[in-house]
Order: structure tokens, then C-alpha cells, then sequence
């Protein structure tokens, strides 16, 4: 059994594997270290470019799109390895990004996922919007990170070159304990994509371990490479997992006031994309709360045992506010400054 095995999910992608390869197959040629293409379906012949030019890096391969997160449990079903790294097809390694993420599990029992820096592909000393230097949320569920808060991204200047704990790692390239994420039943399908990584590192928490951001390893992503933002679907699976992930991790004494908050507010700026004239972003939103609605009986089986653990990296307010009120703070150093 390999110690690492770094899987990319593949949905018609051939062309970042054309680009993105070369760089993985340089710096991660390690002793106890397998690469795995697992493809989600693609027809722009991602198989065959695969069999012909990196004949030892394994295939996977599916009938069909199962999304990020079925495809994903479906790989590392397959995979024999202490630790799996799950990496977008769209990143670019760099030299020695593996190693200080086997180390910080090698050495930390009590970590069961980290991650390195993401810069942007694109914007080379800029932090990357999907990941930049570990993630958190608000009280309210919306998701930031380190060195991105909102649309908000900060160059890098190594602020947040610190080992630190954190609330979510970015699936855009994440190590988890295989283990751990096997007794989780893997990512919550009824997610398909999105948010589904906060959701698993939210009940990584609730197990008592913790997900760490290691920035002294770098790697830069494209982003959007899939699904690109802005369009009503992504507004729409953004919308509705944030639902589904705070209606099944939030605590009981917590959920129903917190979730009629998020009515009102998902309310007001859905008649915003109306006011602008955004129809097809308004029935996005409408969209996400009608299929929220009907899924709550099976979200309410998946809750797990509420064990009062602390969970750490939730900011005690309004993001947003925080961000756009009078004493506006746009970094993450400034919203920092009492510990969260």
C-alpha cells in the first residue's frame, strides 16, 4: 500500500492535463507516492491522451459524470493509501508541495486534513479566490479565507505564511487521512459540487480533529476551470449547499433562528438580481430554497451526534457587514483581530 496517492477527478479536462502534468509528474516523484486520473465521463478524449503519454499514472474511469463529490467517493474506494490528496485538474505544483502536507500528518494524529497556499494561476503573487491560505466561515455560513474576503483578494506578501489552523481546506487541493474520510461516508453527494469540502471539514470537527493550512507548500490554480463563475448554476448550487451544510452541522439550539436569518437575507438579494434585472439569478436562488425544502428529512438523517466539541474558525458576525460598514475591514488581518 502506497503512503499517498494524489488523485485528479477529470471531466473533460484533457487540455489542463496537457498542462498541468508535466509539473506534477516532476515534483512528485517520490518514493510511497501513486498519481490517479479518476474520469468522470469525459468525451474530449482525456483517456486516450492519458494511455498514450503517462501510461503509469493510473486510470480510473466512470460511465458518467458523478459530479466532484460522487466522483471522489467513488475513486478512493478504489484507492489503497494512508493519505489521498485530492487535486484539481487545474493546478499547477510546484517543488516540494507534497512534503510538509505528509509531514504536518506524519507528526500531528490529531490533524486529518490540511492544505498548502493557493495563489492564482493567472495573478501569480496574488492569492487564489477558491482556497488562498485556508478557509472559514461566518456565523451565518458564508464562506472567506485567509487573503480573500468576499471578491476582495490580496496579494501575497507572506501575511499569512504562518502554519495555521483553520475551518476548511480548499478541495482544490486538499490531503485527508483516507481513514477518516472513508468513516464519514466520503462528500455528501446531494452536494454534486460546491461547498462540499466545508461540509466534510465541518464533520471532520465534529469527530474532534482538526484541518490545518500550511503555506510554506504552494500551489497555483486556474479556477473556474469546470464551472465558471457568475452563471445561475453555480449560484444555484452555492445557494442551496449552504443550506444543506448549515441545516446538518449547525447544533440544535443554533439551527432554526440562524437558518431564519439566512431566509431573510438570501430573500433580499434575491429581489437585488430581480431589481437588476438578473431574472435567470433570482430563479436560481428561488430554485436552491424549493430543492432545500424538499430534502430536509434526508439532511436531517445525516446529522451527526452533537459531542459539543469546539469547533474553531467560525467569525463571530457578518462577514459582509464587517466588510462594507463604516470601519470596514478587508483583510483577513483585520477581521482577526480577536481570535475566532
Amino acid at each position: 500500500m502506497n503512503k499517498t496517492a494524489v488523485v485528479i477527478l477529470n471531466w473533460n479536462g484533457r487540455h489542463f492535463l496537457q498542462q498541468f502534468l508535466p509539473a506534477l509528474v516532476k515534483h512528485t516523484s517520490l518514493p510511497g507516492v501513486a498519481l490517479a486520473v479518476a474520469d468522470n465521463g469525459s468525451t474530449d478524449g482525456s483517456q486516450a491522451f492519458l494511455q498514450q503519454a503517462y501510461p503509469q499514472i493510473r486510470q480510473i474511469v466512470f460511465d458518467k459524470n458523478y459530479g466532484f463529490t460522487g466522483g471522489y467517493n467513488r475513486a478512493l474506494q478504489q484507492i489503497a493509501a494512508d493519505y489521498c490528496v485530492l487535486l484539481n485538474s487545474d493546478v499547477e505544483v510546484t517543488a516540494n508541495w507534497l512534503q510538509p502536507l505528509e509531514t504536518m500528518l506524519d507528526s500531528h494524529p490529531e490533524v486529518a486534513v490540511c492544505m498548502p497556499k493557493i495563489r492564482s494561476f493567472h495573478r501569480r503573487t496574488s492569492f487564489e479566490y477558491a482556497g488562498a491560505a485556508g478557509g472559514f466561515i461566518d456565523r451565518y455560513g458564508f464562506p472567506f479565507c485567509r487573503g480573500r474576503i468576499l471578491s476582495h483578494i490580496e496579494e501575497d506578501g507572506g501575511q499569512y505564511d504562518a502554519p495555521c489552523r483553520i475551518f476548511w481546506a480548499s478541495g482544490a487541493c486538499m490531503m485527508i487521512r483516507t481513514e477518516v474520510f472513508h468513516r464519514l461516508g466520503g462528500f455528501d453527494e446531494d452536494f454534486f459540487a460546491h461547498m462540499e469540502e466545508i461540509d466534510l471539514c465541518w464533520r471532520i470537527q465534529q469527530l474532534g480533529y482538526s484541518v490545518m493550512c500550511l503555506p510554506q507548500a504552494v500551489v497555483y490554480h486556474v479556477g473556474g476551470g469546470t464551472l465558471p463563475n457568475e452563471t445561475p448554476f453555480k449560484l444555484y448550487l452555492n445557494y442551496r449547499n449552504n443550506l444543506y451544510m448549515l441545516y446538518k452541522n449547525l447544533p440544535d439550539r443554533k439551527r432554526c433562528a440562524l437558518l431564519a436569518v439566512r431566509f431573510a437575507l438570501d430573500g433580499l438579494s434575491a429581489g437585488v438580481y430581480c431589481l437588476q434585472g438578473k431574472f435567470a439569478s433570482f430563479a436560481a436562488v428561488w430554485k436552491a430554497y424549493i430543492h432545500f425544502w424538499k430534502r430536509r428529512k434526508t439532511l436531517r438523517a445525516k446529522r451527526l451526534p452533537q459531542h459539543n466539541r469546539p469547533v474553531q474558525g467560525i467569525y463571530p458576525a457578518s462577514v459582509a457587514l464587517s466588510f462594507y460598514l463604516p470601519k470596514k475591514k478587508r483583510t483577513f488581518g483585520e477581521l482577526r483581530s480577536k481570535p475566532f
